[in-house]
């Protein structure tokens, strides 16, 4: 890449080429290897764009002697010429040409001794890492996810002013709200006892941009939830593409998501990626078919119920329990120690289950090993004509209660994709989970929302007025790519008859909405359009097209599992002024 030429550089550090030779130049970086050879010394200069060769000679003592003392990663100033190599580099885009060096200076000096060596496969504990982040970003490899990141903010971008979305940011400090985890909250110094909230999303605020007579709206908005980090989900702070529209549908919402989704991927990866329409999965098939509510779809496992096979059957594990059945094409070509090594991983603490129950089916088709005693002619024929089953497959069997056994059958599926090496390679599967349940059961057996309660029930007040809660659909639904949720979104209840309905089956009263709510409550007294919209996540957008198995790997300053800034050190404590400042009285037990 060319650069603007100033006081430290003519050129970057992968711009020079074969071209460049018998030209003066001037290249500042990072020392990454110096190699003293005797007569000579190597120095491989890095910048962002790339590695130079710097050659220094035994003409000039001085320059010599200050290149033999330059230690790892520090900053360096040289000019020289460019000269041909004769031992060329065919892997390196400047490996034709090197530069003889008339001048180095030292702009930054480096410790001799580095925490960890940069640009390495070393293995480094992540918490080492993270402390001393500004040399891990130094990294290729990370250093180009957080360019990449920025690239496909700006294509975002784009691609929403091109469909005529408006860009308008929303308060960081905002009031607390029920969106499904804990709040940050921010002490108010010039209220005394009172607190703001960092949004856990814009929610209210973009829907209020609704009445407020905007068509379409955008922002990369930053996202604040307390909550529990895990590989795909970064703790405390998050970013996710929010957009709402006015007098849309749930279909207006899926085209913009068709356009947008796809035509990122496309630009950074060669994988093949899936186009609009994407599938559509109601949220009980999704279940019933893959245990869970983001399944991927490059594992062609399906999960079946054979509960009513089994309802006579001898086999004590399974009475009175729902059956579930993964059917493995080929299963059974796998020797014993796969079966018991996928038993301790059902009855691992992460999964859970009391067992796995399992058999295979010969080349004869007789069924052998595990439970195939209790498998009469009868129960067979019915797996074989009614489930698949064939020749050299193999079952994995799951009972338990009906919504243990359909999360842990679930998580085995999952785990027979990878074992056997299942899943498609190199491509991004899409689709979208629809017809949420609008309500659940609590663990205390009381009505809550099971998703947004600012969400448009399917079927209006009629439904809330004359259905069971719990069979009552929302218009909500979640994008899924490759066993990852990357955007939740939903048709609004705009109607301020119906929102006080929904919120009183869930526990609320009229009162609690206008307190809790009143901006939304009051707003809708007013005129409110039909709107909906969606919120795909940037962080975890990032990290498929860039193939990471973490999502750290794609923030420039992520917090550790613990959610600590390792290099801030935050959370940190602070002094009893500032305390005093916001009034309050911090009583921990020491």
């Amino acid at each position: 890449m060319k650069i603007e030429a100033n006081a430290y550089r003519t050129h970057s550090c992968g711009e020079l080429n074969i071209s460049n030779v018998g030209e003066e130049v001037k290249l500042s970086g990072w020392v990454q290897k110096v190699r003293d050879l005797g007569g000579m010394t190597f120095i491989d200069l890095r910048d962002e764009f790339g590695v130079t060769q710097i050659l220094v000679g035994n003409e000039n003592k001085d320059i010599e002697e200050k290149a033999k003392t330059l230690t790892t990663e520090s900053c360096i100033h040289i000019e020289g010429k460019v000269v041909e190599r004769s031992s060329k580099n065919p892997n390196m885009s400047t490996g034709e040409i090197e530069v003889k060096a008339s001048k180095i200076e030292i702009l930054g000096k480096c410790k001799n001794v580095l925490p960890f060596e940069v640009n390495t496969e070393q293995d480094v504990r992540e918490d080492l890492r993270l402390e001393y982040r500004f040399l891990d970003l130094r990294n290729e490899k990370l250093h180009n996810n957080i360019l990449l990141r920025s690239k496909i903010l700006k294509t975002i971008r784009d691609k929403m002013d091109e469909l005529d979305f408006t860009e308008i940011q929303t308060p960081i400090l905002a009031n607390s709200s029920p969106e499904g985890a804990r709040d940050y909250l921010v002490p108010s110094r010039l209220n005394p006892g009172e607190f703001y909230a960092l949004p856990q999303a814009p929610q209210q605020f973009k829907q209020l941009l609704m009445v407020s007579g905007f068509n379409k709206y955008y922002q990369i908005a930053p996202c604040f939830r307390d909550e529990d980090p895990r590989a795909d989900r970064a703790p405390g702070e998050f970013y996710q593409l929010d957009f709402e529209m006015s007098f849309a549908t749930q279909e207006d919402v899926f085209k913009v998501i068709e356009e947008v989704v796809p035509y990122t991927f496309e630009k950074f990866t060669n994988w093949k990626v899936d186009k609009g329409p994407f599938i559509r999965i109601p949220y009980k098939e999704a279940m019933e078919k893959y245990g869970i509510d983001k399944p991927d779809l490059r594992n062609p496992l399906i999960i079946q119920d054979v509960t009513e096979c089994f309802k006579d059957s001898e086999f004590n594990a399974f009475k009175g329990k729902t059956v579930k059945v993964i059917v493995v094409p080929n299963g059974a070509k796998q020797g014993r120690k796969f079966f018991d090594k996928m038993g301790e991983f059902a009855t691992s603490n992460d999964v859970g289950a009391k067992g796995l129950a399992w058999t295979k089916i010969d080349e004869n088709g007789e069924i052998t090993g595990g439970i195939a005693k209790f498998i009469t002619p009868e129960i067979k024929n019915i797996l074989f004509e009614k489930y698949g089953v064939k020749n050299e497959d193999a079952m994995f069997f799951i009972a338990d209660e009906f919504e243990k056994a359909q999360k842990i059958a679930g998580l085995v599926r999952i785990e027979l994709g990878k074992r056997l090496d299942l899943l498609e390679k190199n491509v991004y599967r899409f689709c979208f989970i629809v017809d949420f349940p609008m309500y659940e059961l609590s663990d205390e057996g009381t009505i809550d929302f099971s998703h947004n309660p600012f969400s448009m029930p399917q079927g209006g007040l009629e439904a809330l007025n004359t259905k069971d809660p719990l069979d009552i659909y929302a218009y909500q639904y979640d994008l899924v790519c490759n066993g990852y949720e990357m955007a939740s979104g939903a048709v609004r209840n705009h109607d301020p008859e119906i929102m006080v309905k929904a919120f009183e089956i869930a526990g609320y009263t009229e009162e609690d909405v206008k307190n809790r709510f009143g901006a939304l409550y009051n707003a809708f007294q007013y005129g409110t359009p039909p709107h909906a919209g969606a919120a795909p996540g940037i962080d975890r957008m990032v990290m498929l097209i860039a193939d990471s198995q973490n999502i750290r790997e794609v923030i420039a300053f992520p917090k550790n599992k613990r959610a600590r800034d390792l290099l801030m050190r935050a959370p940190s404590v602070v002094s009893t002024e500032q305390l005093k400042d916001v009034h309050i009285k911090v009583d921990i037990e020491k």
